[in-house]
Formats: structure tokens, C-alpha cells, sequence
């Protein structure tokens, strides 16, 4: 009997080494993989989606002078990406059913779409809205996924610069409760100007240093109108959206957020945006709450057909470019 149980244990111990090495070897595999160039996907063409590397991220092209980003609201975990140890890891909910629905808004009213690019991983995984160091933190395949992201966002912009000369790129965003627990039911439009710069008077942020270091620097040097009419004025995307229902920070009605917590925009804005260096690419993140915006279907359906209403007419006046 005993003899029996002995046998027994080495055949089990034998299987569990046998399948350590079994996942040893499909590890160094797959440590070893060889990623493709960048771009071998390449050309791209209107109306088709393409992938990066295992779906985690998607490009969507279009062929109007906008592009989408949602950075956040990925739901893939692979166990080949360990969990980013520091940094935000917090889900935007809805921003790629609204992103797509802001699409597909466009597509309805005006026959065209912008380009859009998602990241499918969950927050934990990446953050393609961070320089690659702290979104991948270390992990050649969320770096590829990281690389890839922005790619994609590059090979839109230059397509835009080439059909349009200029353009807006948009990385959508949610926000929740603030630090001290204060619900926010604004939109937060983020231009790269911090929340105590926005408690300036209009004739101190009219100012050229505030300006150029806009992610808007471009689109409001084009514009007719001053700075700070691009900004808060009654041209500007957040009183567009204020005169649709959606109140929105920087606008006329709200100049700022009064020293409450705001975002100002992150690494995406300031990478893909004109801010000093004046590049044809303007950039705005959009911070918006999830009640009434991207709560649900309907939530995200009438908030992508004002933003397109706004778009249009924001395009025509700072652009001088008819959607």
C-alpha cells in the first residue's frame, strides 16, 4: 500500500515539474517575441478599423479634421502584463461607448467621421494617457501597446495636416467626486491652463504667455478672435456646449471652477496639442461627469449630438473649415 502512494507522489511531482517547465518555455517564448514595425498595417484606409498587437488597442480611420482618443476605459487584463504598480488605475466608465458614439454622431449628420483611437487595456495594465515610463512601468508589451497608441494618433494627425492643414485632437475623459467629496455635474475642458490660472481676470489670461502655452496656442492664433474669446468667450467650445445644456469650465458662465478640483489636461494633450510649439494640431481634453453625460446609452447619445453641433460651428469660426 505504501509502495502504492509512494509511486502515486512521484508521478505528481513529475507533472508539476513537467508543467513548470511547460510554462517556463511558453514564458521565454513569448518574452522573445519579435514585434513588428510600427506602421505594417499601413496604409490606411477610410472607414476600416484596424489593431494593434492582441487587440489592445484599436484605430478606427476617418477622414474629418478631428481625432478621438480614449485612453481609459480599457477591460483587458492578459496575465502577460503585470499590474502597474503606482499611478491613477481608475476606470473612466462610458468614454469608449461615448467616443464611439461622438463617432457615430458625425457619420449620422454629416456622412464622415473622425479618426479614433482606443485603448482596450484596463487602467492597471496601461495608461496611454502617461509618458511611456509611468503607463507601462517596465512591461515590453504594454510599452508595445503604449507605442502603438500613439502612433496611430500620429499617423492621424499627419493625414489631417495633409487633407486639412489643421485640425483638433480630443482625449475624452470622466470625472467623479472631487478629493472633498463635491460632485462637479460640469464639463471640464481642459486647455493646458491650470484652475488658479482660470481665476484670472480676462485681461490678465489675455495675455500671450497663457497663449502660447495653450494646448490652443495654434487654432486661436488662426482665429479672428482674441485668446480669451477662444477660450471662455462666446466662441468658445464651452459656452457652445453651455447654449446646448451642458455647462461646461472654461466658459462665460463658468470662468473657472472657483479653486474647486479641476483637470487641466495631461501628457495626451500636451503631446498631440500646439502649445508651444505651435504645431497645425490643437488639443482639448474633455473631463465630463458621468450623470447626464455618460451614465447611459441615451446620456451618451445627446451629449455626442451637441458636441458635434458645437464642433461644426467651432470648426467654421477659428478654423474657417466647413465639416
Amino acid at each position: 500500500m505504501s509502495k502504492n502512494i509512494f509511486i502515486l507522489f512521484l508521478i505528481i511531482v513529475a507533472s508539476f515539474i513537467a508543467c513548470d517547465k511547460n510554462e517556463e518555455e511558453c514564458c521565454d517564448n513569448i518574452e522573445k517575441e519579435v514585434f513588428k514595425d510600427l506602421g505594417y498595417d499601413g496604409p490606411y484606409e477610410y472607414g476600416r478599423k484596424y489593431y494593434g498587437r492582441n487587440q489592445y488597442v484599436e484605430f478606427h480611420v476617418g477622414n474629418l479634421p478631428i481625432v478621438l482618443s480614449a485612453p481609459h476605459d480599457g477591460d483587458l487584463e492578459p496575465v502577460e502584463i503585470a499590474d502597474r504598480s503606482y499611478g491613477v488605475s481608475v476606470t473612466d466608465t462610458n468614454t469608449k461607448k461615448l467616443t464611439l458614439a461622438i463617432k457615430n454622431a458625425f457619420l449620422t449628420k454629416f456622412g464622415k467621421t473622425p479618426y479614433v483611437i482606443i485603448n482596450n487595456l484596463k487602467r492597471t495594465k496601461l495608461d496611454a494617457n502617461r509618458d511611456s515610463i509611468e503607463g507601462a512601468q517596465g512591461n515590453r508589451f504594454a510599452k508595445r501597446a503604449w507605442e502603438e497608441y500613439h502612433y496611430y494618433v500620429e499617423e492621424s494627425k499627419k493625414k489631417i495636416i495633409k487633407d486639412f492643414n489643421y485640425g483638433l485632437f480630443l482625449d475624452i475623459h470622466g470625472h467623479g467626486a472631487n478629493p472633498d467629496g463635491f460632485y462637479d455635474l460640469r464639463s471640464w475642458l481642459g486647455y493646458l491652463i491650470s484652475g488658479d490660472e482660470l481665476q484670472l481676470s480676462n485681461i490678465e489670461l489675455n495675455k500671450s504667455k497663457y497663449e502660447n502655452k495653450s494646448s490652443i496656442k495654434t487654432l486661436s492664433y488662426l482665429s479672428d478672435n482674441s485668446f480669451i474669446e477662444v477660450l471662455r468667450g462666446k466662441n468658445s467650445l464651452g459656452e457652445i456646449l453651455d447654449s446646448l445644456g451642458y455647462r461646461s469650465v472654461p466658459s462665460i458662465n463658468d470662468p473657472s471652477t472657483e479653486g474647486k478640483f479641476y483637470y487641466s489636461g495631461g501628457f495626451n494633450t500636451l503631446k498631440h496639442g500646439s502649445s508651444n510649439s505651435g504645431g497645425p494640431i490643437s488639443s482639448i481634453q474633455l473631463e465630463l461627469p458621468k450623470p447626464g453625460v455618460r451614465e447611459t446609452e441615451t446620456d451618451w447619445k445627446n451629449y455626442s449630438n451637441a458636441l458635434v453641433i458645437a464642433l461644426e460651428k467651432y470648426f467654421k469660426i477659428h478654423y474657417g473649415i466647413d465639416l
